[in-house]
């Protein structure tokens, strides 16, 4: 059987409460928006909103008094430091696509359904438009909205932990000299939740990267040019499709392999199946190290013997569609990539007889 995209919906088994607001930060054009968004929930929904304290912290909204009230309803937290996972029914985003990301990477777990209003310079991820926003999280609340599951990567990284200790007087007992010594003193374990992709490039240095690519344990190839992104299907249409990879709609089960400017012309991109397990690793002959990010964040080095791993992960992003996930996704491509935009060709004009 295979389940029809559109038969995705959004349905309530106890009635919304709690809400949280994600604001684009240094953003002046969202400020109104914001207010009246979150005077509409609190005022009119009698409903919990949640918001960042660094959002309330912007001087146009902590020396408005006329929004004073409002404000003191609010919970807040700290990203890094309070954990809200279990406490919100949904997400509102009012921003770009940056925000459904930043939104994504708050709940490394289940993900409450997200509401994204397109405010920002791209919205491909963001269906709403905010000029009927009322009309709009009201049916939302009321549970008659079409869903599309966005399928995330899980990603474990897996470090050498190197400790570097001073020999007394640079010598060691075997009479060699050494100023240094890197001691192992076990592993570090980092784990992701992502939503777009992984990237795994050559960093600052002039060297082509050279990394190992394995699939459920078996070297499937050496990727050896600037980098290679690891994306889901919502990341088909970012970084991945920059490079040259196909664009694959959210409903369809993959993980897709793009290399970033390959010293092969025969390196295409490739589709896998989601849940197949992936592990990049430096070459052993690789001569620099690589650098990897996680939907553009927390960016760090990859040494030798460091690993990172890649499968699908089991708690997709319920992303809240305007109309059904195949016209939305559509209409994206259409308004935000302008996909196969040319001019029409000429047809022949029938002479008369």
């Amino acid at each position: 059987h295979i389940q029809d995209p559109a038969s995705q919906r959004l349905t309530w088994n106890k009635p919304p409460k709690s809400v949280l607001v994600i604001k684009k930060i240094r953003d002046a054009s969202l400020l109104q928006p914001f207010k009246e968004l979150c005077v509409y929930l609190t005022e009119e929904n009698n409903m919990i909103v949640y918001v960042e304290k660094k959002v309330l912290e912007d001087p146009a909204i902590a020396n408005d008094e006329n929004f004073g009230p409002v404000k003191k309803k609010f919970c807040t937290f700290r990203e890094d430091y309070d954990d809200i996972s279990n406490q919100i029914d949904f997400i509102i985003c009012l921003g770009g696509d940056g925000t459904l990301l930043y939104a994504s990477s708050l709940f490394q777990g289940s993900v409450p359904p997200v509401m994204a209003f397109h405010l920002g310079s791209l919205g491909f991820l963001t269906p709403f438009n905010f000029e009927n926003f009322q009309s709009q999280v009201t049916q939302v609340i009321e549970g008659n909205a079409a869903l599309v599951l966005r399928s995330r990567l899980k990603v474990k990284v897996v470090k050498e932990h190197r400790e570097k200790t001073t020999v007394q007087n640079g010598i060691e007992e075997n009479g060699v000299v050494s100023a240094n010594l890197e001691k192992e003193m076990g592993k570090q374990i980092m784990q992701y939740q992502v939503l777009n992709e992984v990237v795994v490039d050559r960093g600052p240095s002039s060297y082509l990267s050279n990394v190992d690519v394995f699939l459920d344990g078996h070297l499937i190839t050496t990727v050896q040019g600037d980098g290679v992104i690891v994306s889901t299907p919502t990341g088909s249409t970012a970084y991945a499709a920059a490079a040259g990879a196909s664009m694959i709609h959210p409903n369809v089960p993959a993980i897709m392999i793009t290399p970033i400017c390959p010293h092969s012309l025969s390196f295409r991109p490739i589709v896998v199946p989601a849940g197949v397990e992936l592990k990049i690793m430096l070459s052993p002959d690789a001569r620099n190290t690589a650098w990897v990010s996680f939907d553009g964040r927390k960016r760090q080095e990859i040494c030798h013997g460091d690993s990172i791993s890649i499968t699908t992960s089991c708690y997709p992003l319920p992303s809240i569609c305007f109309r059904d996930p195949v016209s939305d996704w559509f209409e994206s491509l259409a308004e935000c990539l302008h996909w196969n935009v040319r001019k029409k060709q000429n047809n022949f004009v029938e002479e008369e007889e």
